[in-house]
């Protein structure tokens, strides 16, 4: 199986390494061949350097056009992880395999997490990387469980390509149509697989139409399965016309024999069909077929791969990882169709030109800029994976974090094979590799300094839900507060905070099951066991009419007393003009010493962030000074701060005050037939529809729901549309509530007051 993908221009090397006489060739599992494989990505990059003389092209172009960064992704139980054990095999990375959930008690390579084995999931996408016929492949392995979406966004975001993976049973799934969408949010192009065709029920014809139904997929097979279910022997490629069968043991002998006679009729209607479908996207290929010329396999390979990099068109493979058959064509497809980095249109934001896009070429001779996308709590400190987008980035080379503006050494350069790493001294554009020791946040931007690019926007949503949080056992707090930090670090839409009353640790995020997961990993992970609070909703109290003001502070107890005088009003500023806190001084004279006005403002603030209707901070008001009085001996700062305290206070019922709660933008996509039910619903949530629209079989509910109506709601919406319909909910604003939840929320405040 030496087929030399299209378009390349490998060096003498290769060519010797692959086609040297079977005794003296390395099998393909011995260390060396593995030793041969991974140093030839460095021995093409060097030689490349020496002919840019003589060529008109860069010197790294070549060695770009040998690399691909993909994913593997799809609905749970769809054999994602076992087609990557299969890869690592083939390619000589891992030398026996283990399967998920494996008598043998070893699990599979990319499972390195305890948690993954015993459960047989994936939890945290895993990385690798391998070598196939003298390409570079970057491998990111990501969970298929809807609660760990979170990790397959960050996946996609640094990857060029990806695998989407069906079961062949199963078809489409509720997550293969989620993770569908984020590939195309992501603009990754992407290849199809069609695994477990030995499966009793396996009908690839039907997941192809259900792919193009459902996910809206322009694709076709580009092989046909000879049997199905106990009989699958083998494929046949309809771009080369050939029939593969997989010999041996672990199915590593590929045997190209010619098409069955049996199957002739069936094979050139399905490639008729390939050919029509590239066609309807590709002009070349469309003129030669509408002439009725002869298409040739590689006329057709190019059109694929044209139509495929600009994702009007997904080819479709088929196999079956665990029995070992179809992989390595799989592996073929990927070189072939699947974009080397500089084939991608990647953007960062400039940072001195209020965010504008710029496009990277992937150039290594470029300045510096890579993303941070992930981080991991290794033995050794922090692990950081980068993907480089320009420039090369060397072992003890210093760089900026962009976010931050600190300056850091790169102590450690590796790259990651699961949970084992190898060490490197330099890695260049288009490649995914691990920093240890370097402090930053998870989609933190490195540039060598030269530039201010970042390549996310650097606006983080505010959170919408927080939890009380605290160990059960005082002797933990060390270990729970080392939890705390590290996953804040790891996630920047995670936030921990103190509440001032309470004192008890409070935890905010996106949403019910985000904050769960992270107290089940404190769990876990730390070994801390922790009490939660109910979930509470961030509201905010704000005032509606003008109030004045007119208070005096006076305290004799022997020695100097306290003496200050503050007068003046307070009137509300209109929603949505920016600033929510406001102090003037109007007065004239020296009523009050200069010196004394910060104390004031500094107790007005004070005073304003804990409203005395349900306790929450005070927003959108300002404050004037107008007047006041002073004493030579018992004024001091404390005095006035005191004053303006319980000033504030006393004005405060009859400023009209209102509470403001969160108000989230929610946008649902649910089946048409449950439509009615899911609408009633949210009008039942106290929710306002402010759009409906028609997505193929779907419809997409546009809604503006109070964020304390939605608790729950996840699994509410499964039981209503039979799980197949998801929701993203993020914050819109805060607005006032109607009086009769004001009246039940101040109860509620009063009756725990009094608790305590």
């Amino acid at each position: 199986m030496a087929r030399f993908p299209r378009g390349s221009s490998a060096p003498h090397l290769l060519y010797s390494f692959f086609n040297s006489s079977k005794s003296t060739r390395p099998s393909p599992h011995s260390p060396t061949s593995a030793l041969l494989l991974g140093n030839f990505h460095l021995r093409q990059f060097s030689s490349s350097a020496v002919r840019a003389k003589d060529d008109k092209e860069p010197w790294w172009k070549e060695s770009m056009e040998h690399l691909r960064n993909i994913g593997i992704s799809a609905h749970i139980d769809s054999g994602k992880t076992t087609l990557t054990e299969r890869i690592l095999y083939y390619t000589g990375r891992i030398h026996e395999i283990h399967e998920v959930r494996g008598r043998d008690g070893v699990g599979a390579k990319m499972d390195s997490m305890d948690l993954e084995r015993e459960k047989g999931i994936t939890i945290q996408s895993a990385a690798t990387y391998c070598t196939w016929n003298g390409y570079q492949v970057n491998i990111i392995d990501t969970p298929g469980h809807v609660d760990f979406t979170i990790e397959v966004e960050r996946a996609l975001r640094v990857l060029d390509g990806a695998i989407l993976v069906l079961c062949s049973v199963g078809g489409v799934q509720s997550q293969s149509i989620t993770v569908d969408r984020q590939m195309r949010r992501y603009e990754v192009p992407r290849v199809a697989f069609i695994n477990k065709l030995d499966r009793m029920g396996a009908d690839p014809w039907k997941v192809l139409s259900q792919a193009r139904a459902k996910l809206r997929h322009h694709s076709a097979a580009v092989q046909v399965p000879i049997g199905l279910e106990e009989d699958f022997q083998g494929l046949i490629d309809l771009v080369q016309m050939k029939a593969f069968y997989f010999r041996g043991s672990s199915g590593e002998n590929v045997v190209a024999e010619d098409i069955p006679e049996d199957m002739a009729a069936f094979v050139e209607a399905k490639r008729r069909e390939l050919i029509e479908t590239v066609s309807d996207v590709d002009d070349k290929l469309a003129d030669a077929f509408l002439a009725d010329e002869p298409i040739s396999a590689s006329d057709l390979e190019e059109a694929i791969r044209r139509a495929t990099i600009a994702r009007k068109f997904i080819p479709v493979f088929m196999g079956s990882a665990f029995k070992n058959k179809g992989v390595q064509p799989l592996l073929n497809g990927v070189l072939n169709y699947l974009p080397c980095p500089i084939e991608v249109n990647n953007y960062a934001l400039d940072q001195t030109k209020d965010e504008e896009k710029v496009m990277l070429g992937g150039n290594p001779e470029g300045p510096l800029v890579a993303l941070a996308f992930k981080l991991e709590e290794g033995r050794f400190g922090q692990l950081t994976y980068l993907r480089i987008y320009e420039g090369v980035i060397r072992k003890g080379d210093f760089v900026v974090n962009i976010n931050t503006g600190k300056r850091i050494k790169v102590p450690r350069l590796v790259r990651m094979h699961s949970d084992e790493m190898e060490d490197i001294q330099e890695a260049h554009a288009g490649q995914i590799v691990a920093v240890f020791g370097m402090d930053c946040a998870s989609g933190d931007t490195f540039t060598d300094g030269s530039v201010k690019y970042t390549m996310t926007s650097m606006n983080v949503p505010e959170p919408v839900m927080s939890l009380a949080v605290q160990p059960v056992s005082k002797d933990s707090g060390g270990q729970f507060s080392k939890a705390l930090n590290r996953f804040q670090r790891e996630d920047p839409t995670f936030r921990v905070g103190l509440d001032p009353e309470s004192g008890q640790t409070i935890i905010s995020g996106m949403g019910e099951l985000h904050l769960d997961i992270y107290v089940e990993r404190i769990r876990r992970e730390y070994k801390v066991d922790a009490t939660v609070g109910k979930p509470r909703v961030n509201f905010r109290e704000t005032i509606t009419q003008r109030a004045e003001f007119d208070y005096l502070h006076k305290k004799q107890s022997g020695g100097q007393g306290q003496y200050g005088r503050v007068t003046g009003y307070v009137e509300p500023i209109p929603l949505g003009e920016g600033s929510k806190f406001e102090f003037e001084n109007m007065i004239v004279g020296q009523a009050i010493p200069s010196n004394f006005i910060p104390a004031i403002e500094k107790g007005f603030k004070e005073a304003a962030n804990s409203g005395s209707l349900i306790g929450h901070p005070v927003e959108n008001l300002r404050i004037v000074l107008t007047d006041g009085a002073s004493h030579a001996v018992d004024s001091s700062e404390l005095a006035f701060k005191l004053a303006a305290i319980y000033a504030f206070r006393q004005l405060y019922t009859a400023a009209k005050p209102v509470i403001l709660e969160p108000v989230m933008l929610v946008e649902l996509k649910v089946p048409s037939e449950f439509q009615g039910t899911v609408a009633g619903d949210i009008n039942k949530r106290k929710g306002v529809i402010v759009g409906n629209d028609q997505d193929g079989d779907d419809s997409v509910i546009t809604a503006h729901v109070p964020l304390n109506n939605m608790f729950g709601y996840s699994t509410s919406l499964r039981s209503m549309t039979q799980g197949k319909g998801e929701f993203t909910m993020e914050y819109k604003e805060h607005l006032p509530v109607s009086q009769d939840v004001q009246v039940q929320l101040v109860n509620a405040y009063k009756a725990s007051r009094a608790t305590e």
